[in-house]
This record gives C-alpha cells, structure tokens and sequence, in this order.
C-alpha cells in the first residue's frame, strides 16, 4: 500500500447498477467519412452494452451484480436479456411491454479509437414506479451512469431514489461521454452524494474546462464538500489513471502498453474491475492498478464487452 492508501470504504458484496443497457452496433472502418460521404466497414457485430459491460467486467471479477434498469421487449431487449443471463447477471425490472431496448451505432475506426451515436429506447424510460421495486441491501454498491441523467424520466426517478438512499451504501459515477448534457443541479446532486467519480480526461475537461487531467483531477476531489467523501478517478488511456482525494493530492498510476485493436468498452472494463477489486478489499491504487490492467487487455481484443476474466487479469498482472 502506498503512502495515502485507502481501503475499500468497506467491503460490499453486489454491484447494484442502474445504469442503461443498451445493444451496441460496432462496425469497423478504416476512417470515419466525410459528411455526405460513405466508408465500407471491413466488421460488423451487434452485441449488448452501455451499463452491461461495467456489469460483466465486475461479474467476471468475481463481483455479482444486479441491473436495476429498463429494458425492451423486442429483439434488442431479448439480445441484452441473453447476454446479462450468460454474465450471472440478475436482472430486476420485468420489460417494457411494446417498446424495444435503444441501440448505440459505435464506429472503430483504424487506430481503434471509437465514436457513438445512441438511439434512445426502453433504457430512457425508467420511472420513480420502477426504482419503487428497488431495495438495496446493506453491502450493495451503487452505480449510476450519466446517461440516465440526461433521460428526463430517469433523471427525476434517479434523483428521487438517491436521495432516500441514506448514507451507507458506496455510491460510484461515472458521467460518460454526455457530461456536457447532463442539467447542472442534477450533477451536483450526485456528486454532492457520489463516493467515487470516474470518468476519462475528455469528461473531466468538460467538467473542469481545464485540460491538464492532474489538475482536473484535484479540482474534482476539491468539490467533495465539507464530507469529504468524494474520490476522484480519472482515466488516461495508456497512461493509466489518476486518483485525487480531498486535501491529499493526486496520485499516478502508470498503464501498460499493449497493442490497441479496440477501445470501445476499455472504460466500462476499468470501471467494473476497480469495482471488483475495492469490493475485495484492495486499496484504491491496487484497484486502479487491476483496473488499468482489465481495461488493456480489453483494448486487444474486438467488441464492447472485452473485459477480461479473473483467471485472465491474474495472468497478466504476474507477467506485466
């Protein structure tokens, strides 16, 4: 442990995510076309995503884990359904009759970088109704996607139930690549709440508009308030990740270098294996290590749910 660790802010026994599972469409390009033009992808898959790959990464790490949000009747409902019961996955809204779950178009282009375009489904329609059937156990943790927050519905359901939550439950965000969409007041109220946040240098840019990711990092921590509960974790690449915590300043936790075929879902491996590994106990810049380890080895392999097993994840990190 370095100097400055901390522990797991208890040891918690389920990852309780509300979230949104969606289906990803990736095709892979060699560039993304010009506006009005046109590229031929050389791949195309369609398999289950968004919240279902923090959920598979923490659940092949040894975390069970439960999906809390909606999700649709059609066919992309019943491809998502499948994928979260092959993952041990439980699921606790029955679906949404007549409506089908969203879909995200994800293009990788040549270098394995990824771009999105999200058509919203089922997933956007949770209510207050539905979280009513949602009762998190004592060792649970919570999380939540800035996805959900910038849904109407889910965003008033969302808050609604966060702030009966009460105080015992670790509660971890991650805003996503909709930060910028996301109303002010409903992102101070998570954050006011939120025991981890975590997200990639883009989002803590648009957070901060700073562009320097240490000092992104430590202006985050600064906004805990006067709890001081909030810990900040940010994401860069193959560098690895920062951790910032109120009044102790930011620490560096170097990546690997590995050769990068796929990015998508690189994020959600790292959330859903730091996870994973704080609810076994390690401290955090053990877990971000793991967690810096999960998401290279998802960056080496095609596909949004690339995250590596336990057995996997060991492996590697003897011989890194």
């Amino acid at each position: 442990m370095l100097p400055g660790d901390r522990a797991a802010p208890g040891r918690f026994d389920r990852l309780l995510h509300l979230g949104n599972v969606v289906v990803d469409i990736v095709v892979t390009v060699p560039a993304l076309p010009e506006r009005g033009g046109d590229v031929l992808a050389s791949r195309a898959t369609a398999a289950a995503g968004g919240g279902f790959n923090v959920m598979a990464a923490a659940a092949r790490q040894g975390l069970p884990a439960a999906y809390a949000g909606a999700h649709g009747t059609g066919p992309f409902g019943t491809l998502a359904r499948a994928a979260l019961a092959a993952e041990g996955i439980e699921v606790i809204q029955p679906a949404r009759a007549g409506l089908d779950t969203g879909f995200v178009l994800t293009m990788v282009d040549a270098a394995g970088e990824r771009t999105f375009l999200t058509s919203r489904g089922a997933e956007a329609t949770l209510t207050a109704a539905d979280l009513g059937k949602v009762s998190p156990a004592g060792r649970d943790a919570i999380y939540l996607s800035g996805y959900g927050l910038v849904h109407d519905s889910n965003r008033a359901a969302l808050l609604g139930w966060l702030a009966r939550l009460g105080g015992g439950q670790p509660v971890f965000f991650d805003p996503g690549p909709l930060v910028g969409s996301i109303p002010a007041a409903a992102l101070a109220a998570v954050l006011g709440r939120a025991d981890w946040l975590a997200c990639n240098a883009r989002e803590a840019a648009i957070l901060t508009g700073g562009a320097d990711p240490r000092t992104a990092a430590a202006e985050l921590a600064a906004r805990a308030g006067p709890a001081g509960r909030l810990r900040v974790l940010v994401r860069t690449g193959p560098g690895g990740c920062l951790i910032a915590r109120p009044g102790t300043g930011v620490v560096v936790v170097p990546g690997f270098a590995v050769g990068v075929v796929d990015t998508n879902g690189a994020g959600d491996a790292h959330s859903g294996a730091f996870i994973a590994a704080l609810a076994a106990g390690a401290a955090d810049t053990a877990a971000a290590r793991s967690a810096n380890a999960a998401a290279a080895l998802s960056v080496t392999r095609p596909g949004p749910a690339t995250a590596p097993t336990r057995e996997e994840l060991a492996r590697f990190l003897a011989t890194a």
